[in-house]
């Protein structure tokens, strides 16, 4: 009997392993499936979806754009592989993926084995680049050639230019390695002093000194007239035009997807929940006439982005999925005017001196005013209240007025004499009616008098 106990006991032993490994797989799913903390979940969701919203990752092809992609991807690949140069205009409206399909490109061709040995590449951009020797700086650091360069003094731009491309030749000095030279805002090296930079880079890649592509990106439509003549001579004049085809249905379903969570989330029923309750949003009428709004002031994806972020930034775990009423939201503070927020930061002396000059638009027709003309108004205000917590020194009165000048909400009248007194500079005022309302009503603790002064229809 002791031996067919013992006999059995090793059976009985595994057949109890068994059930635990099973009972530990089944508690394994139970703990993948059971439900995140609220918490937890939404911090997973702002952490997913603002990913998605401020880092755009490149599409495999460019939507829409395949004939533009084909053609740019041709042009950079006969200077990176076969030493032909090129240049080309992007142009295109803000938004509509200029930077995004060169990106695009790149990627592409810097796939091929002998174009990434090769190919360097230089970022200009309008912005920064103010002129040529900041420019020209730019180009030697990052071509790497500091070193080289030393200080060696140059009689010309095109003497530099040429000393830098000859110090990329390769080491049996037969041939250059192939520069592709990218120019953002492009229009803005158009206002360089004798437009040097450009005509080189253009000479260049004409006279086949060496292998070098020049691609200009710009959203201004005339930039060719910008071009000083000896300039648009060495342009090859290729342009590649971008517009938004974009439909107001594209737009709605771009706004479901990117505010959608992926299949791997964490806590699936949540990912699920929040799937559903973004269709409801995007069906509510509300919402639909919002987005309609914004489609048809900007195409722009990246102030959609600007939209979809603010109403994100309001899920909270006492409120965690977005509302009709979090749109509406954020899309006032998106179309908020900047300058009337600007107003409601004003003292309430520079408020009143505001008044002042609405009052004498509303009475002169719009004529320009000048600093004795506001502080009149302003004194004929002061002599209708009995008290006197608004007087100010003529020296404040004038600090006041210059600041209103600083913040550009008043500008001088073209063509007045800098010899003229300050108080008698013709000024016109830069706000309209509607701005000045809206200030007065929001602004924080505004005195009433003040208030009945700024609404009523004359001073």
């Amino acid at each position: 009997m002791m031996e067919r106990r013992t006999a059995h006991a090793p059976s009985r032993s595994r057949s109890s392993q068994q059930m635990e490994e099973s009972g530990s797989i089944m508690s394994k799913r139970k703990v993948k499936d059971a439900a995140l903390p609220v918490g937890e979940c939404i911090t997973q969701v702002q952490k997913i979806l603002r990913e998605r919203l401020c880092h755009q990752q490149l599409p495999e092809k460019p939507e829409g754009l395949e004939a533009q992609h084909k053609h740019l991807l041709e042009l950079l690949k006969r200077t990176a592989v076969h030493g032909e140069s090129n240049s080309v205009l992007i142009v295109g409206p803000r938004g509509a993926g200029k930077t995004m399909l060169l990106k695009c490109v790149l990627r592409d061709l810097l796939e091929e084995t002998e174009a990434q040995k090769n190919l360097l590449q230089v970022h200009l951009n309008g912005l920064l680049q103010t002129d040529d020797r900041i420019a020209l700086k730019e180009i030697t650091r990052q071509l790497h050639l500091e070193n080289v360069v030393g200080d060696k003094v140059f009689g010309s731009f095109a003497e530099n230019l040429a000393f830098l491309l000859e110090a990329l030749k390769k080491g049996d000095r037969s041939s250059s390695r192939p520069v592709l030279f990218v120019l953002d805002e492009f229009d803005l090296f158009a206002h360089h002093k004798n437009q040097t930079l450009l005509y080189n880079l253009f000479d260049v890649s004409q006279s086949a000194q060496a292998p070098i592509a020049v691609v200009g990106i710009t959203c201004r439509l005339d930039v060719l007239e910008l071009l000083e003549k000896r300039v648009k001579s060495r342009f090859s004049h290729r342009q590649i035009h971008l517009l938004s085809s974009l439909t107001s249905t594209q737009y709605l379903e771009r706004v479901q997807t990117q505010l959608s969570l992926p299949d791997h989330f964490p806590d699936g029923q949540f990912a699920q929940d929040w799937n559903d309750s973004i269709k409801t949003l995007c069906r509510d009428k509300s919402v639909g006439e919002i987005l309609q709004r914004h489609f048809n002031s900007s195409k722009d994806f990246r102030s959609l982005h600007m939209l979809l972020m603010l109403c994100l930034s309001r899920v909270s775990v006492a409120k965690p999925t977005i509302k009709p009423i979090d749109v509406q939201e954020a899309s006032r503070v998106c179309f908020a005017d900047a300058t009337a927020n600007m107003l409601r930061g004003l003292s309430i002396l520079e408020l009143c001196l505001i008044i002042a000059m609405k009052h004498l638009n509303d009475v002169y027709e719009g004529e320009p005013f000048n600093l004795q003309m506001v502080h009149n108004e302003f004194k004929k205000f002061l002599q209708r209240k009995s008290n006197s917590m608004y007087n100010f020194e003529r020296p404040v009165i004038m600090k006041a007025f210059e600041h209103l000048q600083e913040l550009e909400l008043i500008r001088p009248v073209d063509g007045s004499s800098a010899k003229t007194q300050r108080e008698y500079r013709l000024m016109r005022l830069m706000l309209d009616h509607s701005q000045i309302v809206e200030a007065l009503q929001k602004y924080p603790q505004c005195p009433t008098e003040v208030k009945q002064w700024g609404m009523s229809a004359f001073g």
